[in-house]
C-alpha cells in the first residue's frame, strides 16, 4: 500500500469523513471530491482518501499541497482485461479497496463519502458498527457505455443490477443537477420511493485569486489574438470534434484578415494508461490535417491548475462541445474567470449557463457554433459583458461556501 503521510490538526472535534474513489485523476469527478474533502475539513472535519490509483504527477495540485491524507490500495489489480472489461474491473479494485479500509487498515471514520462505484457500499454495513454512507451520483454508470453487440448487454446486466441495488443501500443519495436528478430517477426504477437531493458542484476561488497570468507566446503565433479554448478529456464522448468542426465552419464565414488572428486551443486530460485517450488525440490531430486548420489548433495534454487558469485568461470564450454532460464543472470555471461560454443545449449546461448573458447555448452542430464563434470576433466587448455577467452568476449561484454549508448539513444529519 502507498502512502503520501500527512498532518491532521490535534485539535479538529468534527465527524470524520472517509472518502472513496477509484483514480484520484484529474477530471470533474476528481475535482468535486478534492472539493468536498477540503470544505469539510475547513468546517472542522476529520477527512482522508483512499483510491485505487495515485499519482503526484497526474492529480490536483491541493492533493499535494493540502494536508489531506491520501491512501492508495489495490492498484496491483488489473484497469481491464486486454483493453477490456473496465467496468468489471474497477468494481473489482472498489470493493478490494473496501474490504482493505475495514478488514485490515485499522481506520476509525463516522460516515463514507462515495462516488462514482456504488459497488463498494455493503462492504461497509459489514463493520461492528454500521457505517453511515453518503453517496455522490455524478451520473449513472450505465448510461457511460452503449451496449452495441449482444455479448455487451449480457456482460453488463449484472453490473447494471448491481449498480441500481447498491446505490439503494447509501443512506443519503446527492446529485450534481437537476438534470442528474431527472435521469437518476428514469434510470433505477425500482429506486422511485428515493428522491436525491442535488448539491452543486463548486469552485475553490482561492486557487483562482493567487494566479499571476501570463501570455500564451509560448503556445500559440503572436498574431493570433482571437483564441478559442476547449477543456475536457480526450474521449470521444466530449465530442471534441466539434470544436474542429466548427473551427473549420467559421472559416468560410469570416474574412481572412479575420482567420489569421483565429486559434484553437484543445486543452484535455490526457492518460497514456487508458487506450482511448491515445487514439483520439490521433484522431483529432488527423481530423486536423484533413480540414487544413491544423496549423490554426494547438493539442494541449495534460497541462497544470496554473496553465488552466491562464488559458482561461487570455482566451475570448471556451466551447463546451459534450452532449447531455451530467454537470460540467468546466462552465463555472470559465464564468468564474470572466469568460463566455459555448456550450451545447443540453444537461448539465442548461442549469448553469444563461443563454445570451453569460454565453451561447447551441444545437451540437458545427454550424451553429460557428455562428456564435463569430458573434465575439464581430463584437469584442461581447467577451466582456458576457464575461461580467458569468462571473456574477457563479458568485450567486456556485460559490464554494453554499457547497460547503450544504455539504456540511449532510454529513451532520448523517451522524446524528
Amino acid at each position: 500500500m502507498w502512502l503520501r503521510p500527512a498532518l491532521i490538526p490535534a485539535d479538529t472535534m468534527g465527524p470524520s469523513v472517509l472518502f472513496i474513489h477509484p483514480d484520484l485523476g484529474i477530471g470533474g469527478a476528481e475535482r468535486l471530491v478534492v472539493d468536498a474533502a477540503l470544505a469539510l475539513k475547513s468546517r472542522g472535519c476529520q477527512v482522508q482518501i483512499w483510491t485505487a490509483h495515485y499519482d503526484v504527477n497526474h492529480c490536483f495540485s491541493e492533493t499535494i499541497d493540502s494536508c489531506i491524507p491520501i491512501r492508495c490500495c489495490g492498484d496491483w489489480l488489473p484497469r481491464s482485461l486486454f483493453g477490456r472489461f473496465l467496468a468489471l474491473c474497477a468494481y473489482i479494485r472498489m470493493i478490494y479497496l473496501a474490504f482493505y479500509i475495514v478488514f485490515l487498515s485499522g481506520e476509525q471514520f463516522d460516515v463514507v463519502f462515495c462516488d462514482q462505484v456504488s459497488a463498494c457500499i455493503p462492504i461497509f454495513n459489514l463493520t461492528r458498527k454500521k457505517k453511515r454512507v453518503l453517496f455522490y451520483c455524478h451520473f449513472p454508470d450505465q448510461l457511460l457505455t452503449q451496449r452495441i453487440s449482444l455479448v455487451k448487454k449480457i456482460y453488463r446486466a449484472p453490473i447494471d443490477w448491481l449498480e441500481e441495488k447498491t446505490t439503494a443501500m447509501a443512506d443519503c443519495i446527492l446529485v450534481n443537477s437537476q438534470f442528474t436528478a431527472k435521469i437518476f430517477k428514469e434510470t433505477f426504477t425500482s429506486l422511485s420511493h428515493i428522491k436525491p437531493e442535488v448539491l452543486y458542484p463548486s469552485l475553490n476561488v482561492g486557487n483562482f485569486q493567487s494566479c499571476v497570468f501570463d501570455g500564451l507566446a509560448e503556445l500559440v503565433p503572436k498574431k493570433r489574438e482571437i483564441i478559442f479554448l476547449s477543456i475536457n478529456r480526450y474521449e470521444r464522448k466530449k465530442n471534441l470534434k466539434l470544436a474542429l468542426e466548427s473551427l473549420c465552419t467559421l472559416r468560410d464565414k469570416i474574412s481572412f484578415q479575420h482567420w489569421e488572428k483565429v486559434h484553437l486551443i484543445l486543452a484535455g486530460g490526457y492518460d497514456e494508461r487508458v487506450n482511448e485517450n491515445v487514439e483520439y488525440y490521433k484522431e483529432l490531430n488527423q481530423l486536423a490535417v484533413k480540414y487544413d486548420i491544423s496549423n490554426h489548433v494547438l493539442f494541449l495534454r495534460s497541462f497544470s491548475d496554473k496553465q488552466k487558469m491562464n488559458l482561461l485568461h487570455n482566451c475570448v470564450c471556451i466551447l463546451y462541445t459534450p452532449s447531455n454532460e451530467h454537470f460540467g464543472i468546466v462552465p463555472i470555471e470559465s464564468m468564474y474567470m470572466y469568460c463566455p461560454v459555448i456550450a451545447v443545449n443540453s444537461g448539465g449546461p442548461l442549469e448553469s449557463v444563461v443563454d445570451n448573458v453569460t454565453g451561447f447555448l447551441c444545437t451540437p452542430t458545427h454550424d451553429a457554433f460557428a455562428d456564435a464563434m463569430e458573434k465575439f470576433i464581430k463584437d469584442p466587448t461581447l467577451r466582456i459583458r458576457m464575461g461580467k455577467s458569468g462571473h456574477e452568476r457563479v458568485m450567486e449561484q456556485f460559490s464554494s461556501e453554499a457547497f460547503s454549508n450544504q455539504l456540511y448539513n449532510y454529513i451532520c444529519k448523517l451522524v446524528e
